[in-house]
């Protein structure tokens, strides 16, 4: 009953959610990860920015916040095990 009397989830708090996915994303070194990670949380929040009952938009929140968290271990994880070799999308075309 406690989740009952707590305020409904504010805007903000989506796009502190987002901007942290966003930076997250940026840790990998690997470019398609990076690119996947950034393209899921840019699909992700498209294809909820319509919901408009609380209880769905906590849920969401709660299962972004918790994307996050696996996200940032994988990035510690990655930047251990980082490839020595770039992605040919990561050389400069000049």
């Amino acid at each position: 009953m406690a989740s009952a009397l707590r305020p409904p989830p504010s805007r903000s708090e989506a796009l502190s959610l987002f901007r942290s996915l966003l930076r997250t994303a940026k840790r990998y070194s690997d470019y398609n990860i990076r690119e996947y990670v950034r393209r899921r949380t840019i699909d992700g929040f498209r294809e909820n920015r319509n919901l408009a009952d609380p209880t769905a938009v906590a849920e969401v929140l709660s299962e972004g916040r918790n994307q996050l968290e696996v996200a940032k271990r994988q990035a510690a994880v990655y930047s251990i095990y980082a490839p020595e070799v770039k992605s040919v999308m990561e050389f400069s075309s000049s």
